[in-house]
């Protein structure tokens, strides 16, 4: 047979196994083909339902007391910080505290060699007592001129003379007594003792060195943290009010705060105001003084203060992020009993950042928009839904659901 005649049945079967084959590929594309997702919400779904209305979130216009604020930038400084240095020469043999130990008036930090001026003194107090027992002579003496002298026993000029000499004496008792106390004054210099209360820092020389009198390295810097002061400054717009009550003798709440502004760090009162405005800058330099127990506060570390200007008694509050801003100036959407949104005008007061005072416009208890405005307009029907989980990404929801 020859191949003629073979060639007609093996292309049958070729294209009946490329006909399987694609019915194959055909059923394993219907059997994994995703079936159209239901456009109905789940239930238990928060937004099963909204109507026609817009989805939106509000809050209600509360009326509580509201502080008043001005925020500064502000450096810690301490009220004393003392360079302690010895006041006499000698060589420091010994060291009586530990680095940042916190010390008191009057406590022994160091002790210079004293063998040098306690024999300074030992020879003062001789020559002191060598001088008193010879003006004790030149007394008697006088004593015994003066009864010669009313017998006419001797001149006026030996009495004279007599009553010079014990002078002269008394002068160089004087002057002996002055060197006594200068030796003894350099003894106890010997021994250097804490100016006043505060933190030592480290220490700038060790025992064995040789410490000259007001030598230009210091031994140790004390610091003291306990109360210290913040500088800041305030721009000369924000004063009136602040210098009116400072000026009143009234108690300035200063806040400290971390750079952040999430720690509360302390706080103080406003102690004392400069008396010129810095030109270049238009602003007044003002310092606060806090307690710092806990000594949170460490010299020239910046913190962000917070100066309590007024404390505004029932103020109208909303939060900040309902207060719009348009071609008709500040206002607010407030969603009416009938679920309709009208548009307020606003005049707004101070702000912390979060709430913001409603000078006039609103009434306590009113709801405004918080999220869902960017379709809002006049006369508007809104869904109001409450806040869950997922905030701002709730209410977008709520809105793709709607549409």
């Amino acid at each position: 047979m020859s191949e003629a005649h073979l060639s007609p049945p093996r292309a049958g079967r070729v294209w009946l196994i490329l006909s399987l084959l694609l019915v194959a590929v055909l059923l394993i594309v219907w059997w994994l083909w995703p079936s159209e997702p239901s456009r109905t919400p789940a239930s238990g779904s928060s937004f099963a339902s909204f109507g026609q209305g817009i989805p939106v979130r509000v809050e209600p216009v509360r009326q509580a007391l509201f502080e008043v604020y001005d925020k500064a930038l502000g450096s810690v400084t301490p009220l004393n910080v003392v360079n302690v240095r010895s006041r006499v020469a000698g060589e420091l043999v010994e060291i009586h505290f530990e680095e940042g130990q916190r010390v008191k008036a009057g406590d022994l930090l160091a002790v210079i060699d004293p063998r040098s001026y306690r024999i300074a003194l030992q020879q003062a107090e001789g020559t002191l007592q060598q001088n008193r027992a010879l003006l004790k002579n030149a007394e008697t003496d006088l004593r015994r001129y003066r009864q010669l002298h009313g017998e006419d026993s001797i001149s006026r000029q030996v009495l004279d003379t007599q009553e010079a000499l014990y002078s002269q004496y008394q002068g160089t008792l004087a002057s002996n007594q002055a060197a006594v106390d200068e030796a003894r004054l350099n003894l106890d210099y010997t021994r250097i003792r804490a100016p006043i209360d505060g933190r030592v820092g480290l220490r700038q020389l060790d025992p064995g060195n040789l410490v000259a009198a007001n030598d230009a390295t210091a031994l140790v810097v004390i610091t003291q943290t306990q109360p210290v002061a913040i500088s800041f400054t305030l721009p000369e717009g924000a004063l009136p009010a602040v210098l009116a009550r400072h000026r009143r003798g009234e108690q300035l709440l200063v806040q400290a705060w971390d750079r952040g502004e999430r720690q509360l760090l302390g706080e103080g009162v406003l102690a004392s105001v400069d008396n010129q405005i810095d030109a270049t800058t238009g602003t007044l330099k003002l310092k606060a003084r806090f307690d710092n127990e806990d000594e949170v506060l460490i010299p020239n570390q910046f913190v962000n203060v917070r100066l309590r200007v007024e404390t505004l008694e029932d103020a109208l509050l909303i939060p900040s992020a309902a207060v719009q801003f348009g071609g008709r100036g500040v206002f607010a959407y407030v969603v009416n009993g009938n679920n309709k949104v009208e548009i307020r005008n606003l005049q707004l007061g101070p702000d912390d950042g979060e709430s913001t005072v409603v000078l006039e416009g609103l009434k306590a208890g009113e709801r405004v928009v918080l999220e869902g405005t960017d379709r809002l307009r006049e006369g508007s029907d809104v869904e109001v839904i409450e806040a869950g989980p997922g905030g701002q990404a709730a209410v977008e929801g709520a809105g793709n659901a709607a549409q």
